[in-house]
């Protein structure tokens, strides 16, 4: 009987002991002709990990989290015995924490070796580009268009707008730039794709240069993702030799040529358009706008911008159909949203539901409370220029009107959890400190606005003239958000007039 064992190589399971989890089975089944031992993507359950799974006769079952200490005791385990384990999870699809979900861009997270092209192909893997190349370039706009699909990097700029002013504009050269300088706290869902299923990525990008008539793309990968490099790397090279990328994708005369391009640790490189000035061999610093990057974007040429999550769903969307897709969620907001759930949490990890649930209803299905014991007070969404939520908020519905009206903003979908310890008043001195630390510097409200909320905040801390004080942090983070260029100055008094608003007793 052949046996397979499943151990996770992303990042984060490799920094829990998921390497020497591997090493353990490995050496366990050594003398084992029929086991063969796979490093997979992560299913995104981090506080599982490292996570071990077993296949035999078709049927898998889970144990975790594990230490290598662990692995021999399950070894010498038969089939019928495994539930007797105190990690046993039983089969992980029945689970309660994934069953709950509704995964479609992360369907195939974790099942298997990212870098198994033959794996990706029998789960119906590049059936969106083969459908794309028989397609016009209209109506795979089109196409994307009706799926309702909005940017998943923070703006939530609707998809097909955005490709179909590019599909229109003049020009003898076009490109496709995925931002992958995914740099919120909290957030992991784009390291989490590429390191998982790398090629889903790619076919988003393909099917994205053959929508507008690009025939090269550039993955602006954030230093940081030293093992999302790797990946990408390796995977970007097998879709060239099986003729996914090149000069003639899926035998169709067109060609997509992709490029993998590394940041430099700078967050405002997230901004679209610095992003465009980094990859042009620039210092990243925000461009006015107009004109935008649809009309004169990278070596100024009309460009796509989008994340790694927009790009990965439009494969989904090619392959499924646009009603499919539109089908889920509520409102405009259609499709699903990913939400990485991080902070004072006990069952940290990645989440995939239909947009309209509510922030309680995923913090009560998925997080599992807090890491410390004691009750949530506050909860960050959408990064480290999102609102601090108090517990009247979290029953507001998951879709970006929805929060846009309650003051705050999903973002990339980080939820950063904060028991009842929490200092608000320090939290809204370390998003004025955060922006003066990664402001690009080009606009005054936004360069010296942060450094002198930070001083302000500082006073109100320290109880001096509370009152002036706060009128003042007022009157500056008005400033800021009307005169900033960009949304990092513009956005960063968000959580320091939230923190304000809903927690008052922490600055009086």
């Amino acid at each position: 009987m052949s046996t397979r064992y499943f151990v996770p190589r992303d990042a984060t399971a490799r920094a829990v002991g998921a390497d020497a989890v591997a090493a353990a089975l490995a050496s366990g089944v050594a003398e084992h002709n029929h086991a063969e031992i796979v490093r997979n993507g992560s299913r995104g359950a981090f506080w599982l990990e490292p996570l071990l799974e077993i296949e035999q006769d078709g049927k898998r079952v889970g144990f975790g989290p594990l230490c290598a200490d662990d692995v021999p005791a399950i070894l010498a385990l038969e089939a019928h015995e495994y539930a007797t384990h105190d990690r046993y999870l039983g089969p992980l699809e029945q689970h309660p924490w994934f069953a709950a979900q509704q995964r479609v861009t992360f369907m195939r997270a974790g099942l298997d070796d990212p870098l198994c092209l033959e794996s990706y192909l029998a789960r119906h893997g590049f059936e969106g580009l083969e459908h794309a190349v028989h397609l016009s370039p209209g109506d795979i706009v089109d196409e994307v268009t009706r799926s309702g699909l909005r940017g998943r990097g923070g703006a939530a700029f609707p998809t097909g707008v955005k490709w179909r002013t590019v599909l229109e504009a003049e020009a003898g050269q076009k490109y496709i730039v995925c931002n992958a300088d995914e740099g919120d706290s909290g957030t992991f869902a784009d390291r989490l794709l590429m390191e998982s299923d790398p090629y889903q990525l790619i076919e988003g990008m393909a099917i994205a240069g053959v929508a507008v008539g690009a025939d090269r793309g550039y993955i602006y990968l954030r230093s940081e993702y030293p093992d999302a490099w790797q990946v990408m790397h390796t995977a970007i090279a097998k879709a060239e030799a099986a003729g996914y990328l090149g000069q003639d994708i899926c035998d169709s005369g067109r060609a997509f040529h992709l490029e993998l391009r590394l940041g430099a640790g700078a967050y405002i490189c997230g901004e679209e358009t610095a992003l465009l000035d980094s990859l042009e061999g620039k210092r990243g610093v925000v461009r006015a706008k107009p004109p935008l990057p649809a009309h004169q974007g990278l070596f100024g040429q009309p460009t796509v911008v989008n994340n790694v999550l927009t790009l990965a769903a439009v494969a989904s969307i090619m392959a499924d159909g646009a009603e499919a897709y539109a089908g889920l969620g509520s409102g405009r907001s259609r499709g699903t949203l990913t939400l990485q759930l991080a902070g004072n949490v006990r069952h940290g990890g990645l989440v995939e539901v239909p947009y309209g649930c509510t922030l309680r209803e995923v913090l009560d299905t998925f997080a599992g409370g807090t890491r410390s014991g004691r009750p949530m007070r506050a909860i960050q969404v959408g990064g480290p220029l999102g609102a601090y939520l108090p517990e009247s908020l979290w029953d507001t519905p998951l879709d970006y009107e929805a929060f846009a009206a309650a003051g705050g903003m999903l973002g990339h979908g980080g939820v950063v959890v904060f028991d009842d310890t929490v200092d608000m008043a320090a939290q809204a001195r370390f998003a004025m400190a955060f922006c003066a630390a990664e402001s690009c510097g080009k606009c005054t409200p936004c360069r010296v606005g942060s450094v002198r909320g930070v001083e302000v905040l500082d006073r109100i801390i320290a109880r001096e003239e509370g009152a002036r004080n706060l009128a003042l942090l007022e009157d500056l983070c008005d400033t800021m958000t009307s005169a900033s260029l960009c949304a990092m100055g513009g956005l960063t008094p968000n959580p320091v007039r939230s923190a304000i608003a809903h927690f008052p007793e922490d600055f009086q």
